[in-house]
């Protein structure tokens, strides 16, 4: 399948390639292209911005969770009706899981999509040094096609075009545009990245601005024409990636979905829908109940932490989870969701705010952070998982699960950080833990949720 696309990779993390991602979708959508986005890695941050951008979701292409062939497909299938996909890369170019080896980078995930890569450098305080960079990188890997680079956060016209002359002049790859260094264009951080497009914000005036200098110095045409030398060989689509089926009878499933949290992969609802769910939103935040008819509940990640206080205010939905999980009903929960089902969060400040409390114990904040793959087995039958069944996953996280009861029954046993330590736990029907997968790599996970909402 010929599908133009082409990956925005960086020197290093903090380069500008979120930036440069989302205001590169802005300015093809405005010229009436229908652009898929795409990130590399297990983000949900960045994918809220591109999102943004293109008016579509976001998905996440993963090849350390994901087989090979899972992200070719997955890639295939999301950009069936597009007519142009771009790719965030994730940290450095060839920086993936391990330091001896690039599996889970972009360079990656480059190779299996016969992907042109655009590299961004933040170029600040150099010239030549950009061009060498520039050089050296696409020397290292011959198998990657470096189509060219932009030149980010240049202090003028000027200093563009010297870096322009250098990379001519040892024959790198050629600069296809810059930006000029603009603090408007920094997008607010805490302690888990960049701050989400779902809290308030003035998101759609930052992507207007950065739209608008793309516009003005980046060449455009060029990098369309990169995008659109991609070779024919992918897969011919993508219908091989979940092959679900159900029943035909439907069950509602509740996902919560604001402020505190937004965390939850896309692919992994769609599946969901796939095996025959009706998926409800709903915030914890501000609703006072669970959807009516909710046979299930999906709690995601996010900030519970940082809205912590009015989570805790909301007393009538806290219950209504409580009763709900009391009475059985499958609740499935990953990292800010499980710290939302505890019975408390100590937030940063030292502060106690009351929660749902399905869990026993509290979720402290703590400035360590909790970060890295995940490979985990199931250590006992539940309508989610067989005892034994492995899989991959991820943690980002500054709290920790105090106060456990000795008899708490662990869900899984996790090969990482250390060799098999056990990992969340299994209350009734409730499961809750710190590690986030994605569903793509097992659907049938989906299919057991909407079979146990359907008992």
């Amino acid at each position: 399948m010929n599908i133009p696309r082409m990956i925005i990779a960086a020197t290093h993390s903090g380069a500008g390639k979120t930036t440069l991602t989302a205001g590169l979708i802005a300015a093809y959508r405005a010229q009436g292209l229908r652009v898929a986005p795409f990130k590399i890695g297990p983000d949900y941050i960045d994918p809220s911005y591109h999102a943004l951008a293109a008016g579509a979701p976001c998905h996440n292409l993963d090849t350390w969770m994901l087989s090979p062939e899972q992200v070719r497909e997955s890639f295939v299938r999301r950009c069936k009706h597009a007519d142009l996909a771009i790719i965030e890369g994730v940290m450095g170019l060839f920086d993936g899981k391990a330091a001896d080896d690039d599996v889970g980078s972009a360079a990656h995930v480059a190779r299996l999509l016969d992907a042109p890569i655009v590299l961004v450098l933040d170029a600040r305080a150099m010239a030549r040094t950009a061009a060498v960079l520039v050089k050296g990188i696409t020397d290292f890997d011959p198998r990657l096609h470096i189509g060219g680079f932009v030149a980010n956060r240049v202090g003028s016209a000027g200093h563009a075009k010297l870096i322009a002359q250098a990379a001519e002049s040892i024959a790198a790859p050629p600069m296809l545009g810059h930006l000029v260094r603009n603090d408007a264009f920094a997008l607010p951080e805490r302690h888990l990245g960049l701050v989400p497009t779902s809290e308030a914000g003035q998101w759609k005036i930052w992507l207007t601005d950065v739209q608008r200098q793309i516009e003005n110095s980046i060449q455009l045409e060029a990098l369309l024409a990169l995008a659109n030398r991609a070779p024919n060989t992918l897969p011919s689509d993508g219908t091989a990636a979940s092959r679900l089926t159900h029943s035909g009878q439907s069950c509602r499933i509740a996902i919560a979905r604001d402020a505190a949290f937004s965390f939850i992969y896309d692919d992994n609802l769609d599946l969901l829908v796939e095996a025959g769910a009706q998926l409800e939103f709903f915030s914890p935040l501000t609703d006072t109940a669970l959807p009516d008819g909710t046979h299930g509940l999906y709690l995601g990640g996010g900030f519970p932490e940082l809205y912590a206080s009015d989570l805790s205010a909301n007393v009538a939905m806290r219950q209504s989870i409580l009763a709900a999980s009391r009475a059985g009903m499958p609740i499935y929960a990953e990292c800010g969701g499980l710290m939302y089902l505890t019975e408390r969060i100590i937030d940063q400040q030292g502060q106690c705010h009351m929660m749902v409390g399905a869990l026993p114990g509290a979720s402290h904040m703590s400035p360590r952070l909790n970060l890295g793959y995940r490979e985990v087995a199931a250590l006992q039958d539940n309508w989610l998982w067989r005892a034994g069944e492995t899989m991959r996953g991820h943690e980002f996280h500054y709290s920790t699960w105090a106060n456990q009861p000795a008899h708490l029954q662990p869900l899984y046993r996790a090969a990482q950080p250390a060799p098999w330590q056990t990992e969340g736990a299994a209350i009734n029907n409730t499961l809750a833990s710190y590690v986030h997968l994605h569903w793509l790599a097992k659907p049938e996970l989906a299919a057991r949720f909407v079979a146990a909402c359907r008992r």
